[in-house]
């Protein structure tokens, strides 16, 4: 596929087909200018610009998405790749920070970032801020459009686009993976999506979600109401003796972190609202093959996991049956329009005027970069966020759990929220509880459950 072409359509994939159900047009929405990616790394050492502005050059030329456009009118739907462009980079001097105080300016710079608007209209659908404390330690800042990038991506970006500062730095060329572009990764999707395997996952989802609904939270405001949309964002820790007492939990039983604070996630909903059959909407890295792994684009999938807790005694049961339902998903693991077509009724939680749907995440990368020196930089991702905010990335509707591992040892917790539909108070108090929570299933993961 030629990446000089400005006039060939491309399908959608399935992902963006997705975002297109909450589509507000240009100004809000998964299309609109809050809907972003910002993240964030430690540099030390002596950055040169016009290097930097070299390398994300080469960055936009070797990623297609970065270069996208979602063609929205009316039913016509297509991608369209542009030519490479210049992202825009800003240069700035921060004021005089003594060196303990950098870690929490770092963030503070993150979250100005974040409240920040970037449209679709004008690829490159990235850009980047070099913020120094000094000659020799500065933050490096991505900002991209979430139609584009997913959170693996921005993994990708800082591995490629470090390897390209080095090598115009008299580094010599690094080798980097091949990697397939996103719009191929589309068609490929497309041309793959009625095979028997395909199916038989259908077949799965259609049995699976027979009767269920997604369990909404009752918003503090109707969206009949017609508040202003915005997003915030609770953050909290979970210290690092529960988060290793809960991981090693949940080695002995075979299940990854993410299986782990999914089953906490559902003996709390199992509590709040007294029901056994728990079905969840998640987010999963949707890649598939690992011919995709290096790819850059917006990857991720929306699967609702349902778990039936009847006859749980305790934790460990829950652990057992959420375990279950992950590996059953994973291996049917289709695109959620796909799952859509088979259990329509799923989607019924979305349109309710007082309520609205909590999604659920857990960030898991092939690599975090800590104190890696490439050529002259040495790169240390920000991940430690402990800050909540007022104003955040969208979220297209409702709220988002995401949890994380931090390499400290800790869990780190951000829950971001429409703030048009739940007041803050509401949102601190679910996190607490899940906390708790937590706790209590840690401390005694064989002690009955609470009746209801």
């Amino acid at each position: 596929m030629s990446t000089e072409t400005t006039t060939e359509r491309v399908t959608l994939s399935f992902n963006q087909e997705f975002l297109c159900m909450f589509d507000r047009g240009d100004e809000e929405g998964p299309f609109g200018p809050e809907y972003i990616i910002v993240c964030g790394w430690r540099v030390h050492g002596a950055v040169d610009p016009e290097k930097l502005r070299g390398a994300l050059d080469d960055l936009v030329e070797r990623h297609e998405s970065l270069r996208t456009l979602v063609v929205r009118d009316g039913e016509t739907r297509y991608q369209k790749v542009l030519p490479p462009g210049s992202p825009h980079l800003e240069v700035r001097d921060l004021p005089p920070t003594e060196p303990a105080e950098r870690e929490r300016r770092a963030e503070e710079l993150l979250i100005e970032m974040e409240s920040g608007a970037y449209g679709v209209s004008e690829p490159p659908l990235i850009r980047a801020v070099l913020a120094r404390f000094d000659a020799e330690d500065a933050v490096l800042v991505l900002i991209a459009h979430h139609s584009a990038v997913d959170e693996w991506s921005t993994q990708l970006m800082i591995r490629d686009l470090a390897a390209f500062y080095a090598e115009r730095s008299g580094h010599g060329p690094r080798e980097l993976p091949e990697t397939v572009q996103y719009p191929e990764y589309a068609v490929w999707e497309r041309a793959n999506s009625e095979t028997e395997a395909t199916a038989k996952a259908r077949l799965y989802w259609r049995e699976k979600l027979r009767g269920a609904r997604i369990f909404p939270m009752r918003t503090d405001h109707l969206r009949s109401e017609g508040l202003p949309k915005g997003t915030s964002a609770h953050r909290f820790l979970i210290d690092k003796d529960l988060t290793t007492r809960a991981l090693a939990i949940a080695r002995s039983m075979r299940s990854s972190p993410f299986i782990f604070m999914l089953a906490v996630y559902k003996v709390l909903l199992r509590e709040m609202f007294g029901s056994t059959d728990i079905t969840v909407p998640t987010l999963t890295l949707g890649r598939g093959k690992a011919r995709f792994h290096e790819t850059v684009g917006s990857f991720f999938n929306y699967v609702p996991l349902r778990t039936d807790l009847e006859g749980c005694e305790n934790f460990r049961d829950v652990l057992a049956r959420t375990r279950k339902t992950c590996v059953e998903a994973y291996s049917n693991d289709i695109p959620f329009a796909q799952i859509v077509a088979e259990a329509p009724d799923i989607t019924e939680t979305f349109v309710g005027d007082d309520r609205a749907v909590f999604a659920f995440q857990v960030h898991q990368f092939p690599f975090v970069m800590e104190r890696e020196r490439i050529g002259d930089l040495e790169y240390s991702d920000l991940r430690r966020r402990v800050l909540s905010q007022e104003v955040s990335t969208d979220i297209p509707d409702g709220a988002l759990w995401t949890l994380g591992v931090d390499p400290s040892g800790e869990i780190i917790g951000n829950l971001g929220f429409n703030n048009n539909l739940f007041d803050e108070s509401t949102v601190v108090e679910i996190a607490q509880k899940y906390c708790r929570l937590l706790r209590e299933l840690v401390d005694d993961p064989d002690s009955s459950l609470k009746k209801i």
